[in-house]
C-alpha cells in the first residue's frame, strides 16, 4: 500500500518512513503541500499523512485541494498536541482521523490500517453501485425498435424527476425492469428499491405490510413492525399490479402520496416519509375507475407520467437481439457450449406470437439451453407450442367485428422485411434480393415502416446485446 507522508520536519519524515517500511507499506515523503499535490497528479496513493503546519501552502488548504480532486481519498492529519482543535476542524473538512505529536508507533499503524479499511469499503461500495447500474440501467433494456427507443427516452426524462410513474404493459413485458431502471437513474439511486406485489392479500395484512403495525394491533401482532413505506424512506416502492389493491387501502395509499405521512396499523403516531411510487399494471385503470373499483383521485395521482411498454409481437425486430442475449446468459450460467441459434429456429421465434412476451421468450431459451448438448440451438430444442406455430399460423382469423386490411398487410409486410434483414445479416442489398425488390425500394419501405437500419445485424464480438 502506498502511503504519502507530507511533513516539513526531516526527522519526522525519516521516522515515519522507517516505521512504515517495517510494517510492509511503501512510504513516500515530501516536504511541502505543493510537492504533495504534484505527486498526486502522477501517482495513486492509498493513505496520506498530512502535517497541518507546513511552509508555503498550509495543511488545511492542501486538504481542501486533495478532497476536491478525490472526495474518497483517506487523509490522516498530523498535528501537535496543543492544536487538537485544528485537527477536529480538519476532520470536519473531510480528514479521516488525526494523530498528535509526539505520536506512538502503534497508534500510527493502527490509524493507517483503519484508513485502508475505509478506502476498501468505499471502493467496494462504488463497485457495487456500478454493478447495480449495469444490472438495472437503461442499457439492460434490450431492443432497437422504434417502440423501445421511445421507452428509453421516457425513462431518461422521467427518472430524475420526483413525479410518480405508471408503467403499462401486458404480463411479461418487463415492467419491473423498467421500474428498476427508473430508480437507478434517479437521485434516489442510493436509497432502497422495494417491490410490492399488490396481489390478493387480506386488507389487514396488506396494510400491515405497507404501513407496519404496533404490538397488539390485531391477533398475532406480538411486536412492533415497520412497514414497507418506512423501509423505503429515501427510495422507491414499485407496486406491481396496482389495480388489485382494495378500495379501503387505496384511500390510505392516497394519503401517503398527498401528505407523505401515515400511521402504523393500531398506532397513533404520525410517521413522515419521502418515497417515490412507481406503479405498474396490465389492467385498464380507467375502466376500473368507471366501474368504481379504483379511486379516480388515486388514478390521477399515479398517472403523472405514463410509460407504455410494447408487447413483443409489436416489436418483432427485437426478437433476435433478445434471443441471443438470453442464449449467452444461460449458456454461461449452465456452462453449455451453445454459440448460435439456427436459421430455422430463429424463423420459429419470429413467427410465434408470444402471448407471454419477453418472459416467455426467456423461458423458452433457458429451457433450450438446459436441454442442449451441441453448439447450436435448433428447432428440436424449442417448446412444442413454437414448433406448431407455423402450421397453425396461416392467415389471421377474421374477428366478428372485422379488421383493417391495410393494417394487416402492413404488419405482414413489416414482418417479412425484418425476417429478410435477419437472414441477410443486416445487409440491405442482400435482403432486397431475397425480397426481389430494388435496394432503394427496400430502403423507402423501411423508412415508412420505421424499421431501424441496423435490424438483423450480428452483434460485434464483445459488444453488449
Amino acid at each position: 500500500m502506498n502511503i504519502l507522508i507530507v511533513d516539513d520536519e526531516e526527522i519526522v519524515r525519516d521516522a515515519l518512513s522507517d516505521l512504515l517500511r517495517r510494517e510492509g507499506f511503501h512510504p513516500q515523503a515530501v516536504r511541502t503541500g505543493e510537492e504533495a499535490l504534484l505527486l498526486l497528479e502522477r501517482e495513486e496513493v492509498d493513505v496520506i499523512l498530512l502535517d497541518i503546519m507546513l511552509p508555503g501552502m498550509g495543511g488545511f488548504e492542501v486538504l481542501r485541494q486533495i478532497r476536491s480532486r478525490d472526495p474518497d481519498q483517506v487523509v490522516i492529519v498530523v498535528t501537535a498536541y496543543s492544536s487538537i482543535e485544528g485537527a477536529i476542524t480538519a476532520m470536519r473538512d473531510g480528514a479521516f482521523h488525526y494523530i498528535s505529536k509526539p505520536f506512538k508507533n502503534e497508534e500510527v499503524v493502527l490509524t493507517i490500517r483503519r484508513g485502508l479499511e475505509q478506502r476498501q469499503l468505499t471502493a467496494e461500495n462504488r463497485a457495487l453501485r456500478a454493478q447495480l447500474g449495469q444490472r438495472f440501467g437503461i442499457d439492460n433494456l434490450i431492443g432497437k425498435s422504434a417502440a423501445m427507443r421511445s421507452v428509453y427516452d421516457l425513462v431518461r426524462l422521467a427518472a430524475p424527476s420526483r413525479s410518480n410513474i405508471l408503467v403499462l404493459g401486458e404480463s411479461g413485458t418487463g415492467k419491473e425492469l423498467v421500474a428498476k431502471a427508473i430508480h437507478h437513474h434517479s437521485h434516489r439511486a442510493r436509497g432502497p428499491f422495494i417491490t410490492f406485489n399488490s396481489g390478493s392479500m387480506p386488507p389487514d395484512l396488506l396494510e400491515s405490510n405497507l404501513f407496519g403495525h404496533v404490538r397488539g394491533a390485531f391477533t398475532g401482532a406480538i411486536a412492533n413492525k415497520k412497514g414497507l413505506f418506512q423501509l423505503a424512506d429515501g427510495g422507491s416502492i414499485f407496486f406491481d399490479e396496482i389495480g388489485n389493491i382494495p378500495l379501503e387501502t387505496q384511500a390510505k395509499l392516497l394519503r401517503v402520496i398527498q401528505e407523505k405521512e401515515f400511521m402504523h396499523v393500531g398506532g397513533v403516531d404520525v410517521i413522515r416519509v419521502d418515497v417515490r411510487i412507481i406503479a405498474a399494471t396490465n389492467a385498464d385503470l380507467e375502466a376500473l375507475v368507471r366501474q368504481g373499483s379504483f379511486r379516480e383521485d388515486l388514478f390521477y395521482r399515479l398517472n403523472v407520467i405514463t410509460i407504455p411498454l410494447p408487447a413483443l409481437r409489436e416489436r418483432r425486430e427485437d426478437i433476435p437481439l433478445l434471443a441471443r442475449h438470453f442464449l449467452a446468459r444461460y449458456a454461461a450460467e449452465n456452462e453449455k457450449p451453445l454459440r448460435e441459434i439456427s436459421p430455422a429456429a430463429m424463423e420459429l421465434l419470429l413467427d410465434y406470437r408470444w402471448p407471454g412476451n419477453v418472459r416467455e421468450l426467456e423461458n423458452a431459451i433457458e429451457r433450450a439451453v438446459v436441454l442442449s448438448e451441441g453448439e447450436t440451438l435448433d428447432v428440436a430444442l424449442l417448446p412444442a407450442a413454437l414448433r406448431r406455430a407455423p402450421e397453425e399460423a396461416g392467415a389471421p382469423p377474421l374477428p366478428p367485428e372485422g379488421l383493417s386490411l391495410r393494417e394487416a398487410v402492413t404488419t405482414y409486410e413489416r414482418k417479412l422485411i425484418v425476417r429478410a434483414l435477419h437472414a441477410a445479416g443486416g445487409v440491405q442489398k442482400r435482403a432486397a434480393e431475397l425480397l426481389r425488390v430494388k435496394p432503394t425500394t427496400l430502403h423507402e419501405m423501411m423508412k415508412r415502416l420505421q424499421i431501424p437500419s441496423e435490424t438483423g445485424q450480428q452483434p460485434r464480438p464483445g459488444a453488449p446485446e
